[in-house]
């Protein structure tokens, strides 16, 4: 007998990738889905799925949520806050599966990334947790990159550098860096060859700080400069983007023993996919070739890039990854500081793997369990 699953927030950023992949991956022929929305009411779903319910339902109708078997969630924390309580408190035990951070923390909820947790999750399933929460996007990113060496707890500490697009904020903020280099394009003067570089420059710069300059949401320029700082501080200096990496890393893991993790987050202007400079100290010292052998072999999806100028440039970037499942690592390399530490850079698609994938693959695994 299909399950009857709620779709929420399927037309935002995250929900939108998450709607293609399950028509790509013909996840909809095992299902009944039913489509909510929070302003579209009774409207016909825009769009072609085999499924009884061809009309938008109510996202706030307890009556429709509580009939479900699973609900699954990409329209953010503060609709979850609002709704998940509601229907826990009212004796709703289906399975709620969230994009968003809210759920996170709750004790009785599982991060999940099943490349790298799947057994953890399979046991949770079989205790009766019903809630099941997709992962910070670097974080998830990471684990796919590095998963070889977590899973032979190789890994003493990890420092690491995200440089994370726009994409991750959202889409009006993907919006607003196109506007942003819009705003730069026009104040370009190439047709006076009398200008140098410098008077160009200067120009450019000059304008960025006008106040007309397009800054509604990042609230300082991104195109042409970059932002150290996401998300609110925490304790230690850290923003909540940088404290997530110990948290989430070491829940999904299911660590016993802490695995210190910091960093530094850094929004740039690249529009999807996220890059990540990683500094590793091992427990042991083992060669490059046992490294590269360890991450490669972890899941198929990790592609080791050699580290050469050519496979780098090329390989290597936002631009190679863009819609792909794959996740590149390469300038893997000893550094001087200690035998055991070593760098990387790694680079994933944020609304695949960082977001809309997992969740697709929960959803899947739980229909078929």
């Amino acid at each position: 007998m299909m399950k009857d699953v709620g779709f929420i927030g399927w037309r935002g950023i995250v929900g939108s990738v998450l709607l293609k992949r399950m028509v790509k991956k013909k996840d909809f022929n095992s299902i009944n889905v039913i489509f909510f929305t929070t302003s579209q009411c009774g409207k016909i779903i825009p769009f072609s799925i085999k499924n009884k319910c061809k009309i938008l339902q109510d996202a706030y109708n307890i009556e429709i949520l509580s009939s479900l078997d699973i609900i699954i969630s990409c329209q953010g924390s503060e609709y979850t806050e609002k709704m998940y309580s509601k229907l826990r408190s009212i004796g709703w035990n289906g399975y709620w599966i969230d994009a968003s951070s809210y759920l996170r923390s709750f004790k009785k909820s599982v991060i999940v990334l099943d490349p790298i947790n799947l057994n953890f999750i399979k046991k949770k399933i079989d205790m009766g947790i019903k809630t099941f929460v997709g992962g910070n996007c670097t974080v998830s990113l990471m684990l796919m990159a590095l998963g070889g060496l977590f899973k032979n707890n190789l890994i003493e500490w990890l420092f690491v550098s995200t440089y994370q697009a726009a994409s991750g904020a959202g889409s009006s903020f993907m919006k607003e860096l196109l506007l942003q280099m819009k705003f730069i394009s026009k104040k370009l003067n190439f047709k006076n060859h009398s200008l140098s570089i410098l008077d160009i420059e200067k120009n450019i710069s000059k304008n960025i700080k006008n106040s007309d300059f397009p800054k509604k949401y990042f609230s300082v320029p991104l195109a042409g400069s970059l932002i150290p700082w996401i998300d609110k501080k925490v304790c230690n200096g850290q923003t909540k983007e940088e404290w997530k990496g110990q948290f989430e890393t070491n829940k999904i893991l299911n660590t016993k023993k802490i695995i210190p993790i910091d960093g530094v987050c850094v929004r740039i202007g690249t529009l999807r996919s996220h890059s990540q400079s990683f500094t590793i100290k091992l427990k042991q010292n083992l060669s490059l070739n046992n490294i590269k052998n360890i991450i490669q072999s972890n899941n198929k999806w990790v592609k080791v890039i050699s580290n050469n100028m050519d496979d780098t440039i090329n390989n290597l970037t936002p631009v190679a990854v863009n819609g792909k499942l794959d996740i590149p690592i390469g300038r893997i390399k000893k550094l001087n500081i200690d035998k055991n530490c070593f760098s990387a850079f790694s680079v994933g698609d944020q609304l695949l793997w960082g977001a809309a994938e997992p969740l697709r693959r929960m959803l899947k695994l739980l229909i078929n369990y």
